[in-house]
């Protein structure tokens, strides 16, 4: 889901003079996890907690598939989540270690790509549009035209997040299709339209909080939260949300099926279903989360932000992206791969 640093290793430990009762591994997006919920957890369990950040779910995947990573938790988008499972890459969780599952709101428990939550519990949930600088636009910021043929005020100054799926698939919508869709008409207009764009664009980088923030970016692809959190530093950034349509994502936490500190990993899964723990996540990285009676506790700025609450009119226009064929995929990659040189 995905503000991303450079991957780096993070410590977050107990005080020098506690005895830590385990350890954790904890394999997650970057600028993505609250400090303050580490801390407490360790205050609470006395578990010391390694952090490794990520900058895509291709990047999570090709490090797990590669065997003997050390993590214990990843925490994949939604449509990933069924390839960690087809690949056996993660665990089938015993509900009966996690007492706190039954506080997963209801319409995020029987989900398409994770039925009756047997493999992964919420993290949290947003979408992927159009961060802008009103400052230097100010025309229509609903519409994924303005990264697919930037208006002169963008030309140079527009980022990309370099996030395969998300871009590619709101360069499908824009063009009529649906997210794995292998029609080759479809996919030649998307093609020729971001070879065409990719000039217009200043880079194609995941580093976007800050410089939305201060201004080095007019405009980027974007998820909300990270955009929030730009318009907090910065009131002239708003979010659009492409009328033609755009990505859902929901990032949840699986237990690695190699971890190797099992007891650990389900006492910080049952920790993060506590609908107080659930809202300091939300509240560091700005974006929903799925367990309910999170909401008292949630931030005041959050329970009507423009970046949480998509317009009534645009809100339909968003669309969970499925878990795609092999085919599908080949058909994208080679399109994304032509892009990125």
């Amino acid at each position: 889901m995905k503000i991303v640093l450079a991957a780096t290793a993070v410590l977050l430990g107990s005080t020098a003079g506690a005895m830590a009762e385990g350890t954790l591994n904890l394999f997650n997006w970057g600028n993505y996890t609250s400090p303050e919920l580490i801390e407490k957890f360790t205050a609470e369990t006395g578990i010391t907690v390694t952090i490794t950040d990520y900058d895509s779910n291709t990047t999570a995947l090709t490090k797990v598939e590669a065997g003997a990573s050390g993590f214990d938790l990843v925490v994949p988008s939604a449509n990933y989540i069924p390839v960690y499972v087809r690949k056996g890459l993660i665990a089938e969780l015993d509900h009966s270690r996690i007492p706190n599952i039954t506080n997963i709101a209801a319409e995020w428990v029987d989900v398409p790509w994770d039925p009756g939550r047997k493999h992964s519990v919420p993290w949290q949930w947003g979408s992927v549009g159009i961060a802008v600088n009103t400052s230097v636009y100010s025309g229509d910021v609903n519409t994924s035209e303005l990264f697919l043929d930037p208006p002169p005020e963008l030309e140079g100054k527009i980022n990309v997040v370099p996030e395969m799926n998300d871009v590619m698939n709101m360069a499908i919508f824009n063009a009529g299709g649906e997210a794995c869709t292998e029609d080759l008409e479809v996919l030649r207009v998307v093609r020729d339209r971001l070879m065409a764009a990719k000039p217009k664009w200043l880079s194609m980088d995941y580093g976007t909080t800050d410089k939305l923030s201060s201004g080095d970016y007019a405009a980027s692809v974007n998820w909300n939260g990270s955009t929030m959190r730009a318009r907090i530093n910065n009131p002239d950034v708003v979010y659009g949300y492409p009328r033609e349509g755009y990505p859902l994502f929901m990032d949840s936490v699986a237990l690695l099926s190699d971890a190797q500190n099992v007891d650990e990993a389900y006492q910080f899964i049952n920790f993060i279903l506590e609908p107080e723990n659930a809202a300091m996540i939300s509240a560091f990285a700005r974006y929903a989360n799925g367990v309910a009676g999170s909401e008292e506790f949630m931030p005041e700025d959050m329970k009507t932000a423009p970046e949480i609450i998509a317009p009534a009119d645009l809100a339909a226009a968003g669309r969970f992206l499925p878990t795609c064929p092999q085919s599908a995929v080949d058909l994208y990659t080679a399109i994304w791969t032509e892009l990125r040189k």
